[in-house]
């Protein structure tokens, strides 16, 4: 029990230094660079269950999945590194108590280098920073080393004694009230070390995000930054949405952000070049002025949703994305006529392949580098991602660092690990609120409205109709959406009844397919199934 309490507090202090190792000097922060090879090397399925666990846990606590998932991998990734440091601790205490024995130095260099060495190779491995190994092997080899020697002294301290196979009366520093003392004055300290370095390196995390997102925005031609949205194509649309429905627009700072690291990737745009190599005939390598000034810049707004969302999921999200046509880049290099795809690699090690066969049919498809105007924010892509209408984001990298024409197919990273192949957007539709609140009279007839989106890809919605108990279908206004990518929002006033009502919500696409009512889980081709809403008037 004290070698697991010992174990857990100097490692929550070591935690604490390395994430400040991080902040001051690019070291790598290995509870995460754990935590992503652990995701990375586990069975799909295993990845996959876990994936739907965390979000089912979030659903029953009525957490914003979207606003939060990617801060729950992170806590659990700090969380498995404390729960390997503390079983550590207590089998290094458990072994010690067995021999009978008092540890030397070297039993606790040697208790670092055994948890530390793996997490070493994994860093350099899977890690994300920019310095050289030795450099990053050294800083590790000492921050394990004082690990190991802090919990060599702990045990020294509550254990003087050589010789624990004969049972004897405590004295000195055994005693009970000591070794109470020494845990208090340990975890003063280690708590001291905690605190202070977690916040020192938050406020330096903070304060490079800030720096980072200026050096992004200056990348832009002067200018084009700083210019707010005041109008859109369907400000003239007379349907207005129901108080309580979602913003039609996502502003950025909301938009879902899902990527397979625990924390963004970060790459220099003024360094940064995208290599376009394989079966062309003419390789290229283009910097982020050279796609911006060299090809003609389209505008497109977008609805992107993720795979992994349940029925209702707000793991969806709309903005604008500008970039440029990916057929005008191909038009360049001239891919060999028996090349079939372009596999992508991304800095984060994603990777995806994209047919030619789809880019060729539609001009849509994009390598994007802005949104709403602005370079793509950190956590979605900079300097550049690919566009892909009417595919789930799984299929769509960014941070883009590579492209290859080839031949075969070389499946992509998720449809590695058992999800779909296509993964074609599955039209969806969700009531965001029924505004009781701004109920409103009519003629004599009191109307409650019903609102939310409704999203069929790039196959757009036709119709949207709303029920309530089980009761007829009655179809809904649509509000015109702001491209034929986006989502539609919808709106339905009830005429007012007392009690208690369930309402349900579906759509048809733009073809007049209805979208699929049957209940689905969203692995491995997502979710399918009727939303719905309670609520007591």
């Amino acid at each position: 029990m004290l070698g697991a309490l010992c174990g857990a507090l100097v490692t929550s202090a070591l935690t604490a230094v390395l994430y400040l190792a991080d902040q001051l000097a690019g070291l790598p922060f290995v509870p995460f660079d754990l935590f992503d090879w652990v995701t990375r090397v586990l069975p799909g399925a295993v990845v996959t269950t876990g994936i739907s666990l965390m979000i089912d846990t979030m659903l029953l606590l009525n957490v914003s999945v979207a606003g939060t998932a990617k801060t729950a991998e992170q806590v659990m990734g700090v969380s498995q590194f404390l729960l390997l440091g503390t079983v550590s601790g207590a089998l290094f205490f458990a072994v010690f108590k067995m021999r009978g024995a008092r540890p030397d130095i070297l039993a606790g260099v040697m208790a670092g280098a055994l948890l530390g060495l793996p997490t070493v190779a994994i860093s350099i491995v899977i890690g994300g920073s920019t310095l050289q190994p030795v450099l990053v092997v050294l800083w590790l080899a000492a921050a394990f080393g004082v690990w190991g020697l802090a919990l060599r002294e702990s045990y020294v301290r509550l254990y003087p004694e050589e010789n624990f196979l004969e049972p004897r009366e405590a004295s000195g520093a055994s005693s009970g009230v000591e070794r109470r003392q020494f845990l208090i004055r340990m975890g003063a300290a280690t708590a001291t070390i905690t605190v202070a370095g977690s916040g020192l390196g938050y406020m330096l995390a903070q304060a490079a995000r800030r720096e980072i997102e200026a050096e992004t925005a200056s990348l832009m031609p002067h200018g084009s930054v700083e210019q707010p949205r005041v109008s859109f194509p369907n400000a003239g649309d007379p349907v207005m949405p129901a108080p309580g429905t979602r913003p039609e627009y996502t502003p950025l700072k909301d938009h879902y952000k899902v990527f397979i690291r625990s924390k963004p990737t970060r790459i220099d745009g003024e360094t940064w070049s995208l290599p376009i190599m394989g079966m062309v005939d003419n390789p290229m390598s283009l910097t982020i002025d050279d796609i911006r000034s060299r090809y003609e810049s389209r505008d497109q707004f977008v609805t992107l949703s993720c795979i992994s969302g349940r029925v209702g999921t707000d793991l969806i999200s709309t903005t604008q994305w500008t970039g440029v046509s990916v057929q005008d880049i191909l038009a360049d290099v001239s891919p060999h006529s028996d090349a079939r795809y372009l596999y992508i690699t991304s800095g984060d090690g994603f990777y995806e392949s994209v047919s030619l066969d789809m880019i060729a049919s539609d001009d849509r498809i994009m390598l994007c580098h802005s949104w709403d105007g602005h370079p793509l924010p950190i956590d979605h892509g900079f300097p550049l991602r690919i566009w892909l209408p009417d595919r789930y984001g799984m299929k769509q990298p960014k941070w883009i660092t590579g492209i290859e024409a080839r031949r075969d197919l070389k499946q992509g990273y998720w449809v590695e690990r058992g999800w779909d192949a296509v993964a074609r957007v599955e039209s969806t539709s969700v009531i965001d609120t029924v505004a009781t609140g701004s109920a409103y009279e009519r003629e004599g007839t009191t109307f409650v409205p019903i609102g939310g989106i409704a999203f069929g890809g790039a196959r757009g919605v036709s119709k949207v109709e709303v029920r309530a108990n089980k009761g007829p279908w009655r179809e809904a206004q649509l509000r015109a959406p702001l491209s034929e990518t986006t989502w539609v929002v919808w709106r339905y006033d009830w005429p007012f009844e007392s009690g208690s009502f369930f309402f349900e919500v579906r759509c048809a696409e733009g073809d007049g397919t209805g979208q699929i009512e049957k209940r689905r889980g969203n692995h491995p081709s997502g979710a399918t199934g009727l939303h719905g809403f309670s609520v007591v008037t």
